[in-house]
């Protein structure tokens, strides 16, 4: 999370820092409960000092006969031996009680990161290609009345199956989204240069402490009567792979890549994107994890960046990239850009990947560090997480810029090889 150290040093520059992502103060209050560690653990020394002390003054006063006074010797190291079994607990209380104000405190922004309350204050960053330029004069279709009109998209069969937010993909609209994934998988590993990683979908909750999801976030997990947890997002098992090791600088950067499923209970999402498949409680991402060195790590994420772009660029999406104000970054984030890509169907354009440098904050959490080369002295470790990218809204784009007069779907070059050589669905 954070070092306390540094926020005793820097205290008002820590609390700035919160203010911009609209947090109040919270340094004096995170050294209060530090002084309060401090001060407790000073008065166990003393009093472990003192046990010593008066254990070697039984010897002296049972050697020179004196038995009264080493039974008083005898009584006091006794109350001693109590106080430290009862003040070795309250150690723990105290430890405990700091670590859990700090893990409630999100990540603080990076000096360039633009300031702003919510997503109207995010800054463009860069925009490639242009809209569709439809032949046809009716206004393009959504992706749920071109899925339902194909045949491909049932969301009243899924909803008798689990609920709401979910969806069955059928016939060339499923393969469709089986190929994206294979396409982007296939795309990380073989040209950007990602070891692919097929990771548990199920994990405790240390994992997800160590990312950042809990203990702030558990409303949108989903939870298991064995205490495990679905994961929300392959970031977590992958990030994971290095909590509590010591890795030698030669072996970063680390860059490992997994398709899977992914599961979020949507807790704050109550009455948004109810219709289609932009928010489902189930749902396939393809996910980029970087683990490397602090000075690298802005350029990680530059780089990061570029490999999500190049998915949309071969599907000749449209889309921009947009630099998040603090306001809108996620909880674990120092910076972060979002992809979002242009949905005719809805004339707007709509976040399909964030890409976010993370500092040491989740290695903090993890305990993962390196050894650098000139140094003896671990350091941790800079994180960084990126969608590359969330499948179902790639189908969402797909269908939406890619639909035809009749209804039907021409399929992008890239994807036909995965397609066994089909070029229109419908």
């Amino acid at each position: 999370m954070f070092d306390i150290k540094w926020i005793r040093e820097n205290a008002d520059a820590f609390d700035k820092a919160l203010a911009k992502r609209g947090y109040e103060p919270s340094a004096a209050n995170l050294i209060a409960l530090d002084d309060s560690r401090r001060s407790h653990i000073t008065k166990l020394q003393e009093a472990q000092e003192r046990r010593n002390a008066a254990s070697k003054e039984i010897g002296k006063a049972k050697g020179s006969g004196d038995e009264a006074r080493a039974q008083e010797l005898i009584d006091e190291v006794a109350q001693i031996k109590a106080f430290i079994q009862s003040g070795e607990e309250e150690e723990r209380k105290l430890i405990a009680a700091l670590e859990e104000a700090m893990a409630v405190i999100p990540n603080l922004p990076h000096d360039d990161v633009p300031e702003g309350a919510d997503e109207a204050d995010n800054v463009l960053y860069r925009t490639h290609g242009d809209k569709p330029a439809f032949t046809f004069n009716e206004a393009p279709k959504e992706h749920y009345e071109l899925g339902e009109e194909l045949g491909g998209m049932d969301f009243s069969t899924a909803a008798k199956l689990s609920g709401s937010r979910f969806v069955i993909l059928k016939g060339q609209i499923a393969r469709l989204e089986r190929a994206l994934g294979q396409f982007m998988i296939d795309m990380h590993t073989q040209e950007n240069g990602y070891t692919e990683v097929s990771p548990p979908l199920l994990v405790h909750s240390d994992p997800l402490y160590g990312t950042g999801q809990l203990p702030k976030f558990e409303e949108d997990l989903f939870k298991t009567t064995t205490d495990h947890y679905l994961i929300p997002t392959a970031e977590v098992p992958l990030t994971n792979l290095v909590a509590g090791e010591i890795m030698s600088e030669d072996q970063l950067p680390l860059r490992v890549t997994a398709l899977t499923y992914c599961f979020r209970s949507e807790a704050g999402s109550a009455g948004r994107d109810t219709r289609g498949m932009l928010r489902q409680h189930q749902f396939q991402k393809c996910e980029l994890v970087s683990v490397t060195t602090p000075e690298e790590s802005l350029n990680e994420l530059e780089r990061m960046l570029g490999c999500a772009e190049m998915i949309l660029q071969k599907l000749g999406l449209h889309y921009r990239v947009m630099t998040l104000c603090t306001g809108d970054m996620g909880f674990g984030a120092r910076k972060t850009y979002d992809i979002e890509v242009w949905l005719p169907g809805q004339d707007t354009f709509r976040e399909i990947s964030s890409c976010s440098v993370c500092g040491d904050f989740q290695a903090r959490r993890m305990n993962a560090r390196f050894r650098p080369a000139d140094s003896k002295q671990p350091m941790h470790v800079h994180t960084l997480n990126g969608s590359g990218i969330a499948v179902g809204r790639a189908l969402i784009a797909v269908l939406e810029n890619y639909q035809n007069a009749d209804g039907s779907i021409t399929v992008p070059d890239v994807l036909r090889p995965y397609m066994g050589g089909l070029e229109k669905i419908g």
